[in-house]
């Protein structure tokens, strides 16, 4: 999930998150995103909040997100419904494990990337794009209602908090649970103004992190303990959000994940394990990309390092030596740690080696780039 603001409509009325007044109170440039309207940036800019979250920690309001909880409505899983319409093994997780996935339909497009958590044996709690979640539910409602129950639950926040000191500053603002040995993609509850908050160790920075799910109410409490060391996080915008996760090489849905891409064209083919790539296994679309993991794709997702300092932007055109087009650039921009222009888009699978040489052409010049694996950078 470029992170570049949705389209709105001249009329629409935004909508606002918990945070919203507290956020105007931080001196953030509020813009529109998803149809909510959300901090961008604050004071320091967004070059300096990339590397705030890089080296230390920052805190991200993602409240717009969809959490929402599906429970089964006999005594049956729901994760064997829900695997009706995923690719990846949900019924296999433990409780308070987590997975991340992508939501299909018939063809194998992609409707939506999530990440689901196993909360208990009749209940799951998922968090959806914000600008998918009312279809993403009107679409399960459809294929599994008859099965599962889905609640959006309106009534809370979500807070992430990334970064290599994000253990350290939730700790000091939860000081009575431990989260020392607590995995990657694992959840548990804690309690903060006598209420049990949702606490699950992921992130879309490529960094260490943890996402909080707390009500309305208490959710301007919750990020000011964590802000009470003003040195150690900082408040973060879409901004750095964007170009943390253009650096990991992750996916923003509605630009490098759509309903005309499938996993295995996105580079998304370990969300499926290896007993659920063949064509009987059951689940939406699972013919196609059965038949792309058998006989490959058109096209793919790529990395590219462009050899100019100028960024390539989303919808960039992209081309061989023989001036044929090849494909386009779905997200770009600049790199704070590497400092350099990166980006990604689809090409044709001939070019999708790391190494290759392609063209991006920008106001008739033609800007060579180099395919490159993803991500853009590694942690130690």
């Amino acid at each position: 999930m470029s992170m570049a603001t949705s389209p709105v409509k001249e009329q629409q009325v935004l909508l606002k998150t918990p945070l919203w007044e507290w956020h105007k109170k931080q001196g953030a440039r509020m813009v529109p995103f998803a149809g909510y309207d959300l901090p961008v940036q604050y004071e320091a800019g967004v070059k300096a909040e990339h590397m705030q979250v890089r080296e230390k920690a920052g805190l991200f309001d993602v409240s717009h997100m969809g959490q929402v909880i599906i429970r089964s409505r006999d005594n049956s899983d729901p994760a064997a419904a829900l695997e009706k319409i995923v690719p990846s093994d949900i019924c296999g997780l433990a409780t308070g494990k987590m997975r991340y996935t992508v939501l299909l339909n018939d063809k194998g497009g992609i409707l939506d990337d999530l990440i689901v958590t196993r909360l208990g044996e009749n209940r799951l709690f998922a968090v959806l794009n914000a600008s998918r979640k009312e279809d993403d539910i009107a679409y399960i409602e459809k294929m599994i209602g008859d099965l599962v129950q889905i609640e959006l639950l309106e009534d809370k926040a979500l807070l992430a908090l990334q970064g290599p000191k994000a253990l350290e500053v939730l700790e000091k603002a939860i000081p009575e649970v431990s989260f020392k040995g607590f995995g990657f993609m694992s959840s548990k509850y804690a309690v903060f103004e006598g209420e049990d908050i949702l606490v699950s160790r992921s992130g879309y920075t490529g960094e260490d992190g943890f996402e909080l799910s707390v009500s309305s109410r208490n959710a301007e409490k919750l990020a000011a303990a964590l802000l009470e060391d003003g040195e150690a996080v900082w408040p973060i915008g879409l901004g750095a959000r964007d170009s943390l996760r253009l650096e990991s090489g992750f996916c923003l849905y509605g630009h490098d994940i759509c309903e005309e891409t499938t996993p295995v064209e996105a580079g998304l083919l370990w969300v499926i394990p290896k007993q659920r790539r063949t064509a009987d296994a059951g689940y939406c679309g699972v013919e196609m990309i059965a038949a792309q993991i058998k006989n490959g794709t058109d096209k793919k997702r790529v990395g590219l390092r462009p050899e100019t300092r100028a960024p390539i932007r989303e919808g960039v055109e992209l081309f061989d030596e023989n001036g044929t087009q090849i494909g386009s650039v779905t997200s770009g921009g600049y790199s704070p740690l590497l400092e350099a222009p990166i980006a990604m888009g689809y090409v044709s699978s001939s070019h999708a080696a790391a190494g290759q040489k392609i063209l991006a052409k920008m106001r008739g010049k033609d800007y060579p780039c180099d395919v490159v694996k993803m991500p853009f950078i590694t942690k130690g």
